[in-house]
């Protein structure tokens, strides 16, 4: 049951730079805008710059008169081909995260960064460019728009970006089938059930075939066949070197995942790779993630993972996540 929705606190908007070239695509190089003696520009220099990098993130929200911390100075660095799973309790700040990592909110202080080049200060306009051609998002709730069929909801975005039309059919009809829903493409919205819709959202978001994918909560409405086919497409896009950032409660989805990221109370509480179960036995980590699920702190963690070592205190309260909403496909 969806918590209402706060109405998040304007950031300061800094003054307006040049930031129209895509990020990662400028021609005058990926990095030419990092400072020659920053952090970063040693990054660059010992090699490639992560696909993303989130400096010191820290967000609140207004409810009612109150300001609420959702983020509190989150830190990660997700590497090209990465699979990551972000756990944690509901309140937790899992979608506010996400959403900031999509350019869907601002953050009040830190920094992001996409192929070493900073994008936390983007338009509106350059952000909807930035999605449509390098991200892609799928949303708790779907957010598909009713007014258009699942044809017309799947090939909206790579239309969008330019893609010729028999491509982005071919893509639509690709992706359709293997989530079991090729026989849905005239269908609207409506005449779908809540799994069905989260299906085609996960379509859209793969149709452009993105350099990152962002999922809050991918499996949450769905059956157990629709689990294992949403995770058998993801297993295979991210086997084909493609990078995955999710947020779910799922066991089977996490356990999926190359790396888990505990959040509690905005911060990240443990930062773990996950080992290769033993036939009919869960990893460590999945048996995290279960408690997490429940809303308890972690008992132990993963040996040698950087993560936190003192037990987190689960935070009290719903969960405070901003409106997921896509401007750029007025979802």
């Amino acid at each position: 049951m969806t918590d209402p929705e706060p109405t998040a606190v304007p950031a300061a908007r800094p003054p307006a730079e040049a930031d129209a070239q895509e990020p990662g695509r400028s021609a005058d190089g990926p990095h030419s805008r990092l400072s020659a003696n920053g952090p970063e520009a040693q990054r660059s220099a010992d090699g490639p710059a992560p696909l993303l990098l989130a400096e010191g993130l820290v967000k609140a929200h207004l409810s009612g008169s109150a300001t609420v911390p959702a983020v509190r100075g989150v830190s990660l660095r997700v590497e090209r081909g990465e699979f990551v799973a972000v756990t944690g309790p509901s309140g937790a700040g899992k979608s506010t995260l996400l959403h900031l990592l999509g350019g869907l909110l601002r953050p009040d202080e830190g920094e992001l960064r996409l192929d070493g080049r900073r994008v936390d200060r983007l338009g509106e306009a350059d952000w909807a460019v930035l999605r449509r051609r390098r991200l892609g998002i799928v949303f708790q709730s779907g957010n598909l728009l009713g007014d258009l069929n699942v044809t017309d909801n799947v090939e909206l975005p790579a239309l969008l970006a330019g893609v010729p039309v028999r491509t982005a059919r071919a893509r639509r009809r690709e992706l359709l089938a293997e989530l079991g829903l090729g026989d849905k493409a005239t269908a609207g919205p409506g005449a779908l059930s809540g799994g069905e819709r989260q299906r085609v959202a996960l379509a859209r978001a793969l149709v452009n075939d993105p350099d990152l994918l962002l999922a809050d909560e991918p499996t949450g409405n769905l059956d157990s066949r629709s689990t294992r086919e949403v995770l058998a497409l993801l297993t295979r896009y991210h086997r084909l070197g493609r990078t995955i950032v999710l947020v779910t409660h799922d066991a089977r989805v996490a356990s999926s995942a190359d790396r888990v990221i505990s959040l509690f109370d905005g911060r990240i509480a443990d930062d773990s790779r996950v080992a290769e179960p033993e036939p009919g036995r869960d990893t460590e980590a999945v048996r995290r993630i279960l408690e997490l699920g429940a809303g308890r702190a972690p008992r132990t963690k993963v040996p040698g993972s950087p993560g936190a070592r003192r037990r987190v205190k689960p935070p009290v309260g719903g969960d405070r996540t901003a409106p997921q909403v896509d401007p750029e496909l007025g979802g």
